[in-house]
């Protein structure tokens, strides 16, 4: 939901001509980490910063982290038999997510992730949680139970997730690459401080015009099984044992256009990439007003996109111009 992946190409462009590789760059929200990865492909030393915990587990694994991977002999024991008897997986999630099997191996997984460190812990645990997003139909964890009307047939369901796993810890290894530091921060954006960046690319929630945009809501398994549910308070009322909502000014139409006006004050000295869906709240001239406000210069660029996050195929809803709003 909301990946940047196949948008890489327009912000590659867009940040080599706002500024000179080898600066600093935050990417405000970083989600899947894609965009971070990228600006530490063209030279940039980058902070991600996302108000949820799974996306800086796998910022450190993938972006922070230049080269530590997992030995043979670390994805065996991580696979082997149990280092004690804890059970959360199978009795929280019995029926709602996976099989026995697929959660027996995530409690046994995590008893020897949990004597790990360091980067190696943190590509473990991004490993994880990509293996869970793969496995689940529609990788979010919104649908639960019977969900033999979403088999597509495709190669992800299939797969166990102890095989997922293996195939995802390769997956990480092949991407490492070298370059500037980089760091990762979890929090609200306001704490992130305003000064100090060479380039500022913000992708905040999209406030859509129907439903809503709570990625706890459908992420919600992916950022408990990052820290194996410690300290989470799990709505036990709730079919999918959803972790509460976290509630921000981007969380409602009410709110929107105040936050995007702080956004862009907050990060006013630094060139500003925002990307952000045409079918969305606020508008593109509404977003364009009020960054003209505070930068002054602004570049509209529109791309034709089709998100992978919909109802069905012909969801017309999956079909946008996704605007990145460019201001030196």
């Amino acid at each position: 939901m909301g990946s940047k992946h196949r948008l890489l190409p327009h912000l590659a462009q867009a940040f080599a001509d706002l500024a000179p590789a080898g600066g600093h760059a935050l990417d405000a929200f970083s989600g899947s980490g894609v965009v971070s990865y990228l600006l530490k492909h063209q030279g940039f030393g980058v902070r991600a910063n996302d108000y949820l915990g799974f996306p800086g587990v796998v910022a450190s694994a993938g972006v922070v982290n230049d080269d530590v991977r997992l030995t043979e002999e670390d994805v065996a024991r991580i696979c082997s038999p149990a280092l004690d008897d804890r059970d959360f997986c199978r009795r929280t999630f019995d029926g709602v997510f996976f099989t026995p099997e697929d959660l027996a191996f995530l409690d046994s997984a995590w008893s020897h992730v949990a004597t790990m460190s360091g980067h190696a812990r943190s590509v473990a645990i991004a490993a994880l949680c990509l293996a869970a997003a793969r496995r689940q139909p529609r990788g979010v964890f919104t649908i639960s139970g019977d969900l033999s009307r979403y088999d597509d047939g495709r190669r992800d369901l299939r797969l166990s997730l102890r095989e997922h796993f293996v195939e995802r810890v390769a997956d990480y290894h092949r991407a490492l690459v070298g370059g500037a530091a980089c760091s990762v921060s979890t929090g609200e954006v306001g704490e992130v401080e305003r000064d100090g960046w060479d380039l500022v690319y913000l992708d905040p929630p999209y406030a859509p015009v129907s439903d809503d945009n709570d990625y706890t809501k459908r992420f919600h398994f992916l950022e408990g099984l990052s820290r194996y549910w410690e300290g989470d308070q799990i709505m036990w009322d709730t079919r999918t044992r959803k972790l509460p909502k976290r509630v921000t000014k981007f969380s409602s139409r009410r709110t929107i256009e105040a936050a995007f006006g702080e956004l862009f004050e907050q990060f006013s000295d630094a060139p500003l990439v925002l990307s952000y869906s045409s079918h969305a709240l606020p508008d593109r001239a509404t977003l364009e007003g009020l960054l003209r406000e505070v930068k002054g210069e602004v570049e509209v660029r529109a791309v034709p996109h089709t998100y992978s996050y919909g109802t069905h195929r012909t969801a017309v809803r999956r079909r946008v111009d996704e605007l990145l709003l460019i201001a030196p």
